[in-house]
């Protein structure tokens, strides 16, 4: 779900950390969609090198990924293809989500592991080589006096446990080509199934470039290959001391993506797994609303549950967790040091709070996500338009069809000459969606029905989060800068000491970056697994439009 204010923000985001010029090629292609190398020049006005560049980052930075459409030619020339670039919005905005993905990993491994990640989010892709590199360098800082070899195992044995819970993987393709639009649909795709042509035509084009360029399998967290099975078997473009990992990634980047590729043999490239760490989040913000909404017990069995079919789990937001049966689960809660005090009937009551059916004890994500989502939307309408309005805006959403005025002035008791200035009130800030019916008769009547249209308002928070994190970043940039001014000023010109100058800008900064995490996490629910935290976000908003 792409808005308006969402693209200003991740445009936002890719200006803060590769710059303008980065940030107008990425916006660009947010706006317009997959583009050429020619269309891209043509519209940025930017030279065709400085296009190239901005592509070769954004590629490495795993922001955009090229791919082509096969064209025929005639029977002379043979098939040809033309390169576009699509901007992916979801890895973009992962980008703030760093310090999450790191923490995750610190929590269920070593520093070695999290140093490995580290490198993995800070440079976009690495090869192994680059990975132990990048050890190397860190061991010769800290002055640490380890042997080579051993380095290089250290970094083997970290990856294999990445690849292992899938928080690493190979990168996708550099350039997937996909059929001609014009034969996308063949006579035995016509007389398939039709859910599977239905399935077939409700893919997105990113969903269908991601799909061709993902790696086949489980080659995808394979930590070994026939063209690379050590270290010294990689080759770089260029091998001389003076070559530092960012230079050499670059150049990879721009052999793999922007022209064709000169190495004979394969170079393998890791990047981190943002939908497994995405899948973590989920399941984390599940637990924590179980908890909040029913008990300590109910929120232990969902994690033990969701612990044990992690690894079963095809995509991100799965609607129901795998079923298990009820000595599985039981076996699987007394492994957790919460769950050891837990009886078996404890763990049966904690089933049915969560709604599992003895026949196939599996949760219902989807609807926890549902119900944390209408609890934090219907906060926002308590705060900022009063309990009348909370009241109304919570029988609609509950109800999910259209009611007219005074029934709903009459069932939450509110005053009938009240009802519907609120009401109009919550319709003009796209809160409720209204329909007029006119009664014809010896009297004509008119009548005004209201709802809650769920994914239009959904869109219209997302949005104003967006929004609310724009400012928000911008706010957090402005303080930088008056830092910097400050700074420049001549001692006999600064009106406060530099120590209570740096004093204030750390308080300023704490507000404004726990808002932006608050608003953070709001984002994943409502965007990536489509539910707002149990975060309250309406706080951040309105903080941000003060500020």
């Amino acid at each position: 779900m792409v808005t308006e204010y969402g693209i200003k923000f991740t445009v936002n985001l890719i200006n803060n950390h590769f710059g303008n010029l980065v940030a107008k090629v990425c916006e660009n292609l947010l706006r317009r969609g997959p583009l050429n190398l020619q269309l891209i020049v043509r519209y940025t006005e930017l030279t065709p090198q400085q296009v190239k560049n901005s592509l070769l980052i954004l590629i490495q930075h795993n922001c955009v990924q090229a791919f082509s459409y096969e064209q025929d030619g005639g029977l002379e020339d043979g098939p040809k293809s033309n390169t576009q670039y699509m901007a992916l919005f979801n890895n973009i905005l992962h980008r703030m989500r760093f310090s999450k993905f790191l923490e995750i990993i610190s929590r269920e491994f070593d520093d070695k592991c999290k140093e490995l990640l580290e490198g993995l989010l800070q440079h976009g892709r690495l090869t192994l080589k680059q990975m132990v590199e990048r050890a190397k360098d860190m061991a010769e800082r800290a002055k640490s006096r380890k042997i080579e070899g051993i380095c290089e195992d250290l970094v083997q044995e970290s990856l294999v446990k990445l690849l292992t819970a899938r928080y690493v993987e190979r990168c996708p393709a550099s350039e997937p080509v996909l059929a001609a639009r014009d034969k996308e649909e063949t006579p035995a795709k016509k007389r398939g199934p039709k859910s599977a042509r239905t399935a077939e035509e409700s893919q997105t084009l990113e969903q269908r470039v991601l799909a061709a360029a993902a790696p086949m399998g489980a080659q995808r967290f394979s930590a070994i290959t026939n063209n690379e099975s050590s270290v010294s078997r990689e080759t770089s473009t260029d091998d001389s001391p003076g070559m530092r990992v960012g230079a050499k990634r670059k150049y990879d980047a721009l052999e793999l993506h922007i022209e064709p590729a000169a190495e004979e043999e394969e170079v393998v490239l890791w990047r981190a797994n943002f939908e497994e760490f995405i899948r973590c989040l989920r399941h984390k913000a599940c637990i924590e609303n179980v908890r909040e909404r029913l008990d300590d017990g109910a929120a232990t069995v969902l994690r033990a549950m969701l612990e044990a079919t992690r690894s079963f789990e095809n995509k991100v937001k799965t609607e129901k967790s795998v079923p298990l049966s009820l000595n599985n689960i039981f076996e699987e809660v007394m492994k957790s040091e919460e769950g050891r005090g837990m009886t078996l009937d404890r763990v049966r009551a904690s089933l049915v709070q969560l709604g599992c059916s003895p026949s196939a004890r599996g949760t219902d994500l989807k609807k926890i996500i549902e119900l944390a989502q209408n609890d934090e939307v219907e906060s926002i309408v308590l705060k900022r338009y009063g309990r009348d309005a909370y009241r109304m805006f919570r029988l609609l959403s509950k109800n999910g069809c259209l009611v007219e005025t005074d029934k709903i002035a009459n069932t939450t008791f509110v005053e009938k000459k009240d009802a519907p200035k609120i009401l109009y009130k919550l319709w003009k800030d796209e809160y409720l969606h209204m329909e007029k019916l006119v009664v014809a008769g010896a009297r004509q009547s008119q009548f005004l029905l209201w709802k809650v249209n769920k994914p239009c308002l959904w869109k219209h928070v997302l949005d104003e989060m967006f929004h609310a994190a724009l400012n928000l970043s911008q706010r957090v940039a402005y303080e930088r800068e008056k830092e910097k001014e400050f700074l420049n000023l001549p001692v006999d010109k600064q009106i406060m000491s530099q120590e209570e100058r740096l004093n204030r800008l750390k308080s300023v900064r704490i507000v404004l970056e726990s808002s932006l995490l608050k608003l953070g996490d709001a984002f994943m629910l409502f965007h990536d697994f489509e539910e707002s935290s149990l975060l309250k976000l309406d706080d951040a908003i309105m903080l941000s439009h003060d500020l």
